[in-house]
């Protein structure tokens, strides 16, 4: 599928269809698989042969799901995990153990922070977190001996930084380790990492990639890229034997297969976050309109931060596409097709005006979430980031009035309406009456015919349902 453009590999990539086979990619629901002998079983579990055993390490389903992720992406080898944060927890570990070290930047999601500042920290790997924006010589100076990745988000959640791809892909590789990037927000329509220098892609599968917030999930894509073996000193766990598969060493054994093969049959095996089939199933639905869905968001954000950047009771606002951004100039470069839906801003008055804001919204619906079809906010100082403190806050670039807005594909006109209304919205504005009177003339059986429909709509400024309006409607039909 490589040489099919990526709405093509959306719809196509994965899985095709033999003579008389389902068209659409089948689920597998099944737990385990049945092998004639014991020695076909035996093989599999010594990596001899390729198949499946049991689901908590490999699906058909998930593999086809994730082959297709890998060709958007331009990959080698993929695999789907649980969550977002199994895929960013597996990637970083995959390489990482006990008295090693991560530069990571510090403007990326909250629960990633976490997973490296405080959890991984407890499994004895040390942290040094970087500004998005520093400079090659500030980048270089958080790196130490025992230094083995480097990680940053493409577009940053909530702070929407864009990374410097090709900058941090320099400075690891001239450290000798990879560069993993979480490609959640742009996913592979708007922007493909492996392009710039990075060496893997995670992707909290559960936003744009499924789209309607029906399925959690992540993945790992490996570009196969980076040469483990020549910096072998630094990657036993892939470069020297594996004990738990009778000496297996995974680079001379499946060579750019190597990381994803360990990933897979080790960490997967021992910690089990497999993503089920059923959830796989409803992912590879939504990747098939992505391409289409991820315009529509981009078209509808920029609309809606071109309207808040004009209004007098809005502080800030902050989103990639829109002109004067600080991040605008990095995201022509490494977003041309656009960035995402999602934006953030800040109201006059500060953290309670925001909190009064997201509470005054009708169909825009506070929720947990971000990047799927419907428009949603929250407000990540209370609610996604809570557990950061304020110092940590300020260091990932989350002011305490930061709103989160991820723009769904409803009309934007209506979004828009929805940000303004009732009265007791801060951003209370009035919106002009409009009447609309259009005609139709329509033959009819040889004769002439004139179907006239007048219609009304009313829109009164006191409702805070007034954007469904009220119509009458006159309907005149004549036939001479």
């Amino acid at each position: 599928m490589n040489e099919y453009r990526i709405g093509t590999k959306c719809v196509q990539g994965g899985y095709t269809p033999g003579n008389g086979e389902p068209r659409q990619i089948p689920i597998v629901q099944s737990t385990t698989f049945k092998y004639a002998t014991s020695e076909d079983m035996g093989k599999l579990f010594d990596l001899e042969a390729s198949g499946y055993f049991y689901s908590r390490l490999q699906n058909p389903t998930n593999d086809m799901v994730a082959a297709k992720i890998a060709e958007m992406e331009g990959g080698t080898a993929a695999m789907l995990t649980s969550s977002g944060q199994a895929a960013n927890f597996f990637a970083l570990f995959n390489i990482c153990e006990c008295g090693d070290h991560i530069v990571a930047s510090s403007s990326i999601y909250g629960g990633t922070f976490n997973l490296i500042d405080v959890t991984m920290r407890k499994m004895g790997i040390d942290v040094t977190f970087v500004s998005p924006d520093a400079t090659e010589e500030e980048l270089n100076e958080a790196f130490k001996p025992n230094t083995k990745v480097m990680f940053g988000e493409t577009i940053a959640n909530p702070a929407l930084t864009v990374l410097d791809i090709e900058l941090f892909a320099k400075v690891a590789h001239a450290h000798g380790v990879p560069l993993i990037v979480d490609n959640t927000f742009p996913t592979p329509v708007n922007c493909r990492p492996f392009e710039w220098g990075a060496d893997i892609v995670t992707h909290s599968t559960t936003k744009y990639m499924d789209g309607h917030g029906v399925s959690v999930g992540g993945c790992i894509v490996d570009s196969g890229n980076f040469d483990f073996a020549a910096h072998a000193d630094k990657f036993p766990g892939l470069t020297t034997p594996d004990e738990s598969y009778h000496g297996i060493i995974y680079t001379e054994k499946f060579g750019k297969g190597a990381y994803i093969t360990k990933a897979t049959s080790q960490l997967m095996r021992d910690l089990g976050s497999i993503q089920a089939p059923q959830n796989a199933f409803y992912l590879n639905l939504g990747l098939e309109t992505l391409h289409l869905r991820m315009q529509r968001h981009c078209e509808n954000a920029l609309a809606v931060a071109k309207y808040l950047k004009n209004h007098d009771k809005v502080a800030w606002v902050r989103y990639p596409d829109l002109e004067g951004d600080e991040n605008y100039e990095l995201a022509k470069k490494y977003l041309k097709n656009g960035s995402c839906g999602v934006l953030a801003f800040g109201l006059k008055g500060g953290r309670e005006q925001s909190i009064k804001f997201m509470d005054s919204l009708h169909f825009a619906s506070i929720a947990t979430h971000v990047a799927d079809s419907k428009t949603c906010l929250l407000h990540p100082a209370s609610h996604t980031h809570r557990q950061l403190t304020d110092e940590q806050l300020k260091e990932a670039g989350i002011p305490s009035d930061l709103i989160r807005f991820s723009v769904g594909i409803e009309n934007v006109n209506d979004i828009i309406a929805d940000i303004v209304y009732p009265k007791q919205n801060p951003l209370y504005a009035t919106i002009p009456k409009t009447i609309g009177i259009p005609i139709t003339v329509v033959p009819k059986n040889h004769k002439l015919s004139a179907s006239i429909r007048f219609f009304i709509i009313l829109v009164f400024n006191s409702s805070p349902l007034s954007i469904l309006g009220f119509s009458l409607n006159f309907c005149i039909n004549v036939v001479i």
